[in-house]
């Protein structure tokens, strides 16, 4: 086999080239100013001070926006007692869900420095999709409604991202007319009725309705919850160890069961919480019970997200394009293809945030705000830890940013203050976010220009 002339008109030969690749750094990876814990730690407590160190250098990871969700309970707690009530609790996360989905959808642009402005009514039009493949006259099995929803959003994403990566319009530019222009596709969709609903007998239309309204069996979510945490505990723990036998890079000991002890506790304290009869009227005759199906359908969304981004070649991929895309291409990777994809993953993924809504409302209208909630995505998304500037994000971020988004929303409710409150609030919030952000990212700069 014939050698490939390198950039000084040497031949390599392709066992040359593999030799080099293994023993190269991977430039595909993101870049990171501060060394993370786990490469310098070997005990908890050592992970710990490592923790700190990398805070005190600007990079605070989810403490931030912890911090934010902590503040925000304890003060509409002791405004309104009934705040951490589990009928509260429960319904706090349905009126996050579609929050926290969004910002999911919206982190995978993100990380790239991208944007999609078009989410709000690209969401829409996947919860019409599915509403309608389940009308009694159409009759889809609910299961594949959904699917056909994802795949006609992900065919919207993958328009956008063609018209990115080809064109060379930016991202702004295209999803803000495609706001505009999706919004008048959901308008045709609607037809004259205005409005599609989720009415009827049908056990497809009570499957889709079901997903906010409908409940696990207690006995089953405990079981559920039992081999769920089972099986990602035994993972961790397997990984972990293998990668200490193998002499590789691994977190320590004390770090992974501490992961998998707050994994259980705080599927325990979900659990339980769901499981206390939230029944208002007539409890004992009419129970409300059990986890909802929303619940399980997000964690889904979040492990899905988490596994490709911080699990995948396609994931380090997207960091290295979001940290540095000019370092990526010449490692490679091929930048245009993943950006394309980010825009599809976006689309698709927030077509279940519009399922998610339908299904909470009971159907959908020319009346909803796609414009706003685009807004609320990006807002829950910054709010998480992702960054503006691209390279930085988690999918874990948009389910925090969307939490705090849905305290706020939930917690102005409950006082009984109008949506401009909420909008002013959020809008604090955000701001406060990306400021952390920014000088986050000063503090890290300037700590990496004084060690250089």
């Amino acid at each position: 086999m014939s050698g490939v002339e390198d950039e000084h008109g040497n031949t390599k030969s392709p066992d040359d080239i593999a030799a080099e690749a293994e023993t190269a750094p991977d430039l595909t990876a993101a870049a990171v100013d501060v060394v993370p814990p786990e490469i310098v730690a070997q005990s908890l407590s050592q992970y710990l001070r490592a923790s700190l160190v990398r805070v005190k250098s600007g990079d605070a990871g989810v403490l931030p926006v912890v911090a934010a969700l902590i503040a925000v309970t304890v003060v509409f707690t002791i405004i309104n007692g009934v705040y951490l009530s589990p009928v509260n609790l429960v319904n706090l996360f349905d009126q996050s869900a579609v929050f926290i989905v969004l910002a999911i959808a919206e982190c995978f642009v993100l990380l790239l420095g991208e944007i999609d402005l078009s989410i709000g009514y690209v969401a829409a039009i996947g919860g019409i999709v599915a509403a309608e493949l389940v009308q009694p006259g159409i009759n889809w099995p609910w299961p594949a409604a959904i699917i056909a929803a994802i795949l006609v959003c992900g065919g919207i994403g993958a328009i956008h991202g063609l018209i990115v990566t080809r064109v060379g319009v930016p991202s702004f530019v295209v999803t803000l007319a495609g706001n505009l222009f999706w919004f008048g596709v959901m308008i045709i969709l609607l037809g004259p009725a205005g409005g599609v609903g989720l009415q009827g007998i049908s056990s497809n239309v009570k499957g889709l309705s079901g997903i906010v309204y409908s409940y696990i069996e207690p006995s089953v979510a405990w079981i559920a919850l039992t081999v769920i945490v089972g099986l990602i505990g035994l993972s961790m723990w397997r990984r972990d160890s293998g990668r200490r036998r193998s002499g590789l890079v691994a977190p320590p000991v004390g770090l992974t069961i501490a992961k998998i002890g707050f994994l259980a506790i705080a599927g325990i304290v979900v659990v339980a919480i769901c499981n206390i009869n939230r029944g208002i009227f007539q409890p004992d005759k009419n129970p409300v019970v059990g986890v909802p199906w929303v619940v399980p359908l997000i964690l889904v969304v979040l492990a899905a997200s988490m596994l490709l981004l911080e699990r995948t070649q396609f994931g380090r991929h997207m960091y290295a394009v979001g940290g540095n895309p000019e370092a990526a291409r010449r490692a490679g990777v091929g930048v245009n293809a993943i950006r394309m994809w980010a825009f599809v993953l976006c689309s698709g993924t927030a077509a279940i945030a519009g399922i998610i809504y339908v299904s909470q409302l009971g159907g959908l209208t020319t009346n909803i705000n796609g414009g706003q909630y685009v807004l609320y995505a990006v807002a829950a998304a910054v709010i998480g830890g992702t960054s503006l500037m691209g390279g930085r994000g988690r999918a874990i971020h948009g389910l925090l940013g969307g939490l705090v988004i849905g305290a706020i929303y939930n917690g102005l409710y409950l006082l009984g203050l109008e949506i401009q409150w909420q909008l002013m609030s959020t809008a604090l919030v955000l701001l406060a976010a990306v400021t952390i952000d920014s000088l986050s990212r000063r503090a890290a700069t300037s700590g990496s220009m004084a060690r250089n």
